[in-house]
């Protein structure tokens, strides 16, 4: 039976973002209000991120990866650069992020640019992982067709005993992604759906053109 989602209704109360009180930075409010977040909300993986890419079947895609670094440069994950992906991101750099912070009744959204990182940055997080999840990211041909679950365990399996007593080095097409931002829209939840959105546009001069959205 078809379920009606039109009665489901929240009414959001839990804060406000006013233009005159933001940075003129957006790096600035990001930091803010992750920290917030993440002390205040009792939310799992504040990190956890949308990216979404356009593939290069043409059609939009949308996942969720884990930020493992932000900076004033931008926003750094990790992932397979053979997977699709990575794929997309070779063939077309623009992508988004999207923060999703239901407890704290907060959104970021995120249009940028993605590009490999250093090599020698990629290595380092790598071997800062623990060393099931080194072993997964050299089995795991990823979003490519397998014949079972079997078949990756006793890969995984196989490079255990390969690799016993040895250390695992980064595989070359495994590695970090850093999503250099031109846009930003922080978006805080309010009552009757007028909900408050503040935009940042890079502009040429690489100053940050600040301006309300209608909810």
């Amino acid at each position: 039976m078809q379920k009606d989602l039109s009665d489901y209704r929240k009414s959001y109360e839990k804060g406000e973002l006013l233009a005159d009180n933001v940075s003129e930075n957006p790096m600035e409010l990001f930091r803010d209000w992750f920290m917030e977040v993440d002390e205040h909300f009792n939310i799992d993986e504040t990190n956890a991120m949308t990216v979404s890419t356009i593939g290069i079947d043409g059609y939009p895609k949308s996942r969720v990866v884990l930020l493992k670094k932000y900076t004033y440069e931008g926003f750094i994950f990790y992932t397979n650069y053979n997977s699709e992906k990575g794929k997309a991101i070779a063939s077309n750099p623009n992508v988004c992020l999207s923060f999703f912070w239901h407890a704290a009744e907060r959104q970021i959204i995120i249009k940028g640019k993605a590009e490999k990182i250093a090599e020698n940055l990629s290595d380092g997080y790598f071997e800062s992982r623990p060393r099931g999840s080194q072993l997964g990211a050299v089995v795991s041909n990823q979003s490519e067709v397998v014949a079972s679950r079997k078949e990756l365990e006793d890969k995984l399996k196989a490079l255990e005993n390969k690799y016993t007593g040895k250390d695992i080095e980064r595989p070359k097409h495994w590695g970090g992604f850093i999503v250099k931002p031109v846009e930003f829209e922080f978006w805080q939840g309010r009552p009757n759906r007028l909900h408050d959105r503040i935009r940042y546009q890079l502009q040429k001069d690489f100053n940050w053109k600040i301006e309300r959205l209608a909810p």
